[in-house]
C-alpha cells in the first residue's frame, strides 16, 4: 500500500484494551549485559550515576538495537578491562541480539555515563554521542556497520575553557536554531576528581557523600556548523549563566512559538526551563514557569525527566523523578502566561511515588488506548539501606494514564517477571519486536540488564510516523504531530530521543488509537515551521514521512 510520499508497512494488531503486560527476555534475547560501575569501597560519587542506554536503528533494517554504556575502574577512570566496555547489540529482527561491539568500534574508553543517539551530520545513518566523566565521545556512523571515533575532530571533547574537564551524565540532540541541522546539548552534573574525593559517613561506617559536598557545573551548548564540526555557544546561548547539578534533560516547544525549548533536572537544586527565544539565545523561566521547586518551594534531588502531553491538549507537559521522600513531580501546561500548574497530588503520582527513587523514565501509551502512561525504572542509592531499613533494589512501576486526569500504578498485574527488584538505572523505549507494544530495556547497577517486552494479551490499535526530513533535520526530530480520530478525539506527541535518564529511545512518533482502525487527518508541523498533511490513514503500521519540498 502506497502513499504519496509514504511508505506503510503493516504489522497486526488487536484492538480491544486490556491490562499491560511484561516479559522480561533479556537473557534469552542474548542481550547479556552487566552494567559495572567500578566500586571498590572508596564510595566514589560517580559510581551512583552511571547507566545510559541508547534505543537506535544503527544499521537501518527497520528493527531497533540496543547501545548500553558501561562504567570503568576506580580510581583510574579506565577501562581496563572487558567488562566495562560499552557494547552495541544489533537486533537479528527475530527478538535476539547478536554483540556486535568490537566491529562496530564502540567499546569506548574512560568512564562512560550517558548516551544520545542521532543523525548529526543528516547522512541518513544514526550517530552515537557518548557523555561521560572528564571526557565525552562523538561516534560518527560510517554506514557499512562501523563507527568512527570523530571527537576531535568535532570539537566534542567537553573540555571548558573555564571548567576545564567536566563530567557529564546526560545529552541529547536537538535543532534549536531551525537550521536544518542536529545541535547539542550536554547536561553536566558537579566538580569531581578522585584525588579530592571528600570522604563521608562516620568512622567505621563510610559512605557516600550528599551532593551539597560538591559544587556543580554549567551546562553546554555545541551549534552544528553542518561540516561535521561544532562550537561551544554555552556562553553567548545564555546556557552557561546558570550553575547546577544536570542529570536528565529533554527537549520540547512548550509554548508553541516555533522553537525547541529545554528541561534540565537537577540533583537537590531546582530545575531548570530554558525558553529558547528563537535568536540563538535562552532564557532560564523554571522559577516563574513553575517546574523549579515542588509544591512547598522545596527543590528534589531530579534525576529523569520526559516532556510530552499527558492530557491531549496540545501542549507538553512534564515528569521528573526524585529520590525517597521527595515524590515524583508532574508539572501541566496550562498555556496561560507560560505557566505550568503541579498536578502531583491530583493526578495520584505524589502519594504513589514517596517511597520511591526513580532514574529512567518514559511516558509512552503501553495498551494503545491514545493515553500516554508512565514507566519508571527504579532503585534507592547503594548503603542507603541503614538509613531506610530495607532493601535499596526495587521493582519498577508502570502508571495507566486515566483519561488524561490521574494515573493508576498497575504494577502488581503487569506480569510475574515486572514485580523482580534490582538496582534498575537507565531505560531506553521502543517496539524492538515491531509488533506494535512498546518495550522497555532497562540497564541494572552491577547486574544484568533486563529487557521487558510488552506482551499485553489485548490492545488497542496504534500508528507510528517514521519522518525523513528534506529541508529539516533527517530524523525530523522536534516535528510536532496532531492526529485526529474518526471518534472525533485528537492525539498529539511530538519527535525526541531524549527520554528520562542519560539514555535516547527510538525517533519515531507513535500514536495509541484504542479501537479506532484509521485515523481521519495526520498533520505534520515540521521544526521550519512547514506543515503537512495526510487523510484517511489505516493503523496499524509505521508510516515513513518524507517531508514535503518547499512549493
Amino acid at each position: 500500500m502506497k502513499f504519496s510520499g509514504l511508505v506503510a508497512i503493516l504489522i497486526c494488531s488487536v484492538a480491544v484494551l486490556g491490562q499491560v503486560q511484561f516479559q522480561e527476555v533479556a537473557e534469552k534475547s542474548g542481550l547479556h549485559f552487566q552494567l559495572e560501575n567500578g566500586a571498590s569501597g572508596r564510595f566514589s560519587q560517580v559510581e551512583l550515576m552511571t547507566g545510559g542506554v541508547a534505543a537506535l536503528d544503527y544499521n537501518n533494517d527497520g528493527c531497533t538495537d540496543v547501545y548500553f554504556v558501561n562504567g570503568a575502574e576506580l580510581p583510574s577512570l579506565q577501562k581496563t578491562s572487558p567488562k566495562f566496555y560499552n557494547r552495541l547489540y544489533r537486533n537479528n529482527c527475530d527478538m535476539t541480539f547478536t554483540d556486535v561491539t568490537e566491529e562496530a568500534g564502540v567499546a569506548g574508553v574512560g568512564y562512560s555515563m550517558a548516551v544520545a543517539a542521532g543523525d548529526y551530520d543528516n547522512d541518513g545513518f544514526t550517530d552515537i554521542f557518548v557523555a561521560g566523566v572528564n571526557r565525552n565521545i562523538l561516534y560518527r556512523n560510517l554506514g557499512n556497520g562501523r563507527f568512527r571515533d570523530v571527537t576531535v575532530q568535532a570539537g566534542l571533547t567537553g573540555v571548558d575553557p573555564k571548567w576545564g574537564k567536566m563530567w557529564a551524565v546526560s545529552a541529547g540532540w536537538f535543532d534549536y536554531d531551525n537550521d536544518g541541522w542536529l545541535d547539542l546539548f550536554v547536561s553536566n552534573y558537579v566538580v569531581w576528581d578522585a584525588k579530592t574525593e571528600p570522604v563521608c559517613g562516620i568512622p567505621g561506617n563510610p559512605g557516600y557523600c550528599d551532593p551539597n559536598r560538591y559544587p556543580g557545573l554549567v551546562n553546554q551548548l555545541f551549534h552544528n556548523n553542518h561540516n561535521g564540526t561544532f562550537t561551544d555557544v554555552s556562553e553567548s546561548s545564555g546556557i552557561a549563566r546558570h550553575i547546577g547539578k544536570g542529570m536528565g534533560v529533554v527537549f520540547a516547544d512548550f509554548d508553541q512559538d516555533g522553537f525547541t525549548d529545554i528541561f534540565v533536572a537537577n540533583d537537590s537544586v531546582r530545575g531548570v526551563l530554558f525558553r529558547n527565544q528563537g535568536d540563538g539565545t535562552f532564557k532560564e523561566i523554571g522559577l516563574e514557569a513553575g517546574v523549579a521547586l515542588r509544591e512547598d518551594g522545596s527543590p528534589i534531588a531530579g534525576m529523569g525527566a520526559d516532556f510530552r502531553d499527558f492530557d491531549n491538549d496540545g501542549l507538553p507537559d512534564l515528569v521528573v523523578s526524585g529520590m525517597i521522600n521527595d515524590t515524583f513531580q508532574l508539572f501541566r501546561n496550562t498555556g496561560k502566561r507560560r505557566l505550568f500548574d503541579d498536578w502531583g497530588a491530583r493526578s495520584g503520582l505524589r502519594t504513589a511515588t514517596r517511597q520511591l527513587t526513580g532514574w529512567g523514565l518514559g511516558m509512552y501509551d503501553f495498551d494503545n488506548d491514545g493515553w500516554k502512561d508512565l514507566f519508571f525504572a527504579l532503585s534507592h542509592f547503594p548503603n542507603l539501606e541503614r538509613f531506610i531499613g530495607r532493601s535499596v533494589a526495587l521493582p519498577n512501576k508502570i502508571f495507566r494514564n486515566i483519561g488524561g486526569k490521574r494515573f493508576e500504578d498497575i504494577s502488581a498485574a503487569a506480569g510475574e517477571d515486572f514485580q523482580k527488584p534490582a538496582m534498575h538505572h537507565g531505560a531506553a523505549f521502543a517496539d524492538f519486536d515491531n509488533d506494535g507494544r512498546i518495550d522497555v530495556v532497562v540497564s541494572v547497577l552491577n547486574g544484568p540488564a533486563k529487557l521487558f517486552r510488552n506482551v499485553t494479551p489485548t490492545g488497542g490499535h496504534w500508528l507510528a510516523f517514521r519522518l525523513q526530513g528534506t529541508s529539516s533535520n533527517r530524523q525530523g526530530l522536534g516535528t510536532v504531530v496532531r492526529v485526529t480520530l474518526p471518534d472525533g478525539r485528537v492525539l498529539f506527541n511530538h519527535a525526541t530521543t531524549s527520554v528520562g535518564y542519560a539514555s535516547s529511545s527510538e525517533a519515531l512518533v507513535r500514536f495509541g488509537l484504542a479501537g479506532n482502525s484509521q485515523v481521519s487527518k495526520a498533520e505534520f508541523r515540521w521544526p521550519n515551521g512547514k506543515t503537512q498533511v495526510m487523510k484517511d490513514v489505516p493503523a496499524d503500521r509505521i508510516i515513513e514521512v518524507n517531508e514535503a519540498p518547499s512549493p
